[in-house]
């Protein structure tokens, strides 16, 4: 697929005429946060389905819709629902969503994400703003030819996580009820959870926290030059800190545990943002 400027710009037409006015900012919602959704305001719905050239969230805890509306005074673009290269999609297919936002005149990404803690001084419960990560599995999203409309061929990505966001989640955790740590994430393609080995050598590269999502969309918005900032709720310990197997139930459930206070933290950021 030759990606164009204008392939993008059918989808962002598409939900143009949907209305539900021009995003502030994109909040991007991992597994079992979904519940934030229900904080956006005099919603405009939209499946992903519906829209040209998008792609399809197969991921049971993700509902697969974009919202528009305003959360705490703020216009914004909500994604119920993200894409996993794990899911069948090409590193290269997952510029898709980001593209689609940045000409919907969104400034600001928000990125979250269920994490498993490699950091032992980490708890389910907890929430990590991320300060950088490691990705040494699979291809660049993008990869291929590259689209001068977004970005430069090559760009820097030293500060990809923004310092004044990352700054302003860590002040606003101070009145929250949750634990906030910063830290670096790692990703690993799954869908297999990490091998006691594979986190030992995470811990050893400097990794507080893995996953299987979020850099991808990091990478196009920073190639886009979008401010950008992402949380990861820590939902388990990873493999072979405990004795004891992991399991997606484990993942869902402490997700489901944590929404209400996220949501709640979620909203005082975009208002601050």
């Amino acid at each position: 697929m030759a990606y164009t400027c204008e392939y993008f710009q059918k989808s962002a037409d598409f939900l143009r005429d949907k209305g539900g006015g021009i995003p502030e900012t994109a909040v991007v919602l991992g597994s079992c946060l979904g519940p934030f959704a229900q904080a956006v305001e005099d919603p405009v719905e939209v499946d992903y389905a519906e829209i040209p050239h998008f792609l399809l969230s197969t991921v049971a805890s993700h509902a697969g819709k974009l919202l528009f509306g305003t959360v705490a005074g703020k216009r914004v673009a909500c994604m119920s629902g993200r894409f996993h290269s794990y899911e069948g999609y090409t590193f290269e297919e997952l510029v898709i969503p980001i593209r689609v936002l940045k000409l919907l005149g969104v400034k600001t990404v928000v990125l979250t994400n269920a994490a498993g803690a490699v950091n032992r001084d980490y708890r389910p419960g907890d929430v990590m703003v991320l300060k950088d990560h490691i990705k040494l599995n699979g291809d660049s999203p993008l990869r291929g030819p590259n689209v001068e409309e977004f970005g430069p061929r090559f760009f820097d990505v030293s500060q990809m996580y923004t310092r004044p966001l990352r700054r302003l989640a860590l002040d606003l955790a101070r009145d929250s009820s949750l634990r906030v740590h910063e830290g670096t994430y790692m990703f690993f393609p799954g869908p297999q959870f990490e091998t006691p080995a594979e986190i030992r050598v995470a811990r050893a590269l400097g990794a507080d926290a893995v996953g299987m999502s979020t850099v991808t969309e990091a990478l196009t918005a920073a190639h886009c030059g979008m401010p950008l900032l992402a949380l990861s709720v820590i939902t388990n310990m990873a493999a072979g800190v405990l004795d004891r197997p992991l399991s997606a139930g484990e993942v869902d459930e402490a997700a489901e545990r944590i929404a209400g206070p996220f949501s709640e933290y979620m909203k005082k950021l975009i208002a601050a943002i």
